[in-house]
């Protein structure tokens, strides 16, 4: 029943005004719609919507991800726009400037892939990948 089914991400947001002003200035992303207390966005394969919450993030894993062509690229250009990457140095996990070289992938996706991570101005953990192919 599910697997016909479109997949949306939510993520929670304290200040809506911080997050819309956060995914527009940082990552070129605008909301296709807004209702009170809520802006959805859509991107190439997906979408996903924000929403006022009084609860808080989790924040300790990665809540939502972008697959990207060339991470170097969009690194560098989300850079340009104020977005922080986390550094990790961790067994399995070792960023160099922003990006972790990742063992394994799913077999359809390739032999490995290549990840970063930065928070949102509400402090969700995101996420952008590219799979290494061969």
């Amino acid at each position: 029943m599910l697997g016909n089914a479109k997949v949306a991400t939510r993520l929670p947001a304290k200040d809506l005004d911080r997050a819309r002003a956060f995914y527009s200035e940082k990552l070129g992303l605008e909301p296709v719609e807004q209702r009170e207390g809520g802006l959805r966005y859509v991107c190439a394969t997906g979408e996903f919507a924000i929403f006022i919450s009084a609860g808080l993030p989790f924040g300790a894993h990665t809540q939502m991800g972008w697959e990207v062509e060339d991470i170097e690229a969009t690194v560098r250009e989300l850079r340009v726009r104020g977005v922080e990457f986390e550094e990790y140095d961790l067994p399995g996990l070792k960023t160099v400037d922003g990006i972790a070289a990742i063992t394994g992938n799913y077999p359809s996706k390739g032999v490995g892939e290549r990840g970063a991570w930065f928070r949102d101005s509400e402090g969700n953990l995101l996420g952008i990948g590219q799979p290494i192919r061969s």
